[in-house]
């Protein structure tokens, strides 16, 4: 479900109102489009497929995969699928393994997708427990599908170099640092993140 555009746009203007230097770099670059994703399983399993190949190579490895079990949304064709059928499809021996993760943690129940946790960290803990799922792909899932507002992904390289030129910095801040600083715009956190992507395709320096 994702951050609505309306609540994005409140999300910055109240950012914009703390922090003079993200109101200047809003008037630059403009408010961004929603990101938006389906909550649940077949979002997880896109995450995989995607992993280290482009986005192109990604749909079409996910379309082959999704004729070739018979429904790729499903956990449970995962689960049946052999690994000819996988490998004929593109996915790797270790994307298999990670795509059966996912598949048997949601179909035990282990992994409850239309349940996770109030907490965010809680939350990421548990779809950290699929392998594959690292924190930042948690944090990209719960932000977009999920809409939670004060997700942070201070670890992912064009936060930290977007936040840098908003603030103004001379170097690149590492991801403590980036932490540090985002600990102001709570609980706006999810809009900072979203903007600081936007602001990367659109930076003029």
């Amino acid at each position: 479900m994702g951050i609505s555009a309306e609540a994005l746009r409140q999300g910055l203007d109240e950012l914009a109102a703390r922090e003079p230097a993200f109101a200047k770099a809003l008037e630059r670059a403009g408010y961004p489009e929603p990101r938006i994703s389906e909550r649940g399983y077949a979002t997880l399993l896109r995450t995989i497929v995607g992993q280290q190949v482009s986005v192109h190579a990604a749909r079409a490895v996910w379309d082959r995969l999704d004729t070739a079990i018979g429904g790729a949304g499903d956990p449970k064709n995962m689960v049946a699928a052999g690994d000819e059928a996988l490998r004929g499809a593109g996915m790797s021996r270790q994307k298999s393994g990670y795509a059966r993760s996912l598949a048997g943690l949601v179909l035990s129940g282990e992994l409850d997708l239309a349940n996770l946790p109030l907490d965010d960290e809680e939350a990421i803990a548990r779809l950290t427990l699929v392998k594959g799922i690292g924190r930042w792909s948690a944090e990209v899932y719960l932000l977009f599908a999920e809409g939670r507002a004060d997700i942070w992904p201070a670890g992912d390289l064009a936060v930290q170099i977007e936040v840098g030129r908003i603030i103004g910095l001379p170097d690149r801040p590492s991801e403590k640092h980036v932490r540090e600083l985002a600990e102001a715009w709570r609980p706006y956190r999810g809009a900072a993140a979203i903007f600081t992507w936007h602001h990367y395709k659109t930076a003029v320096l």
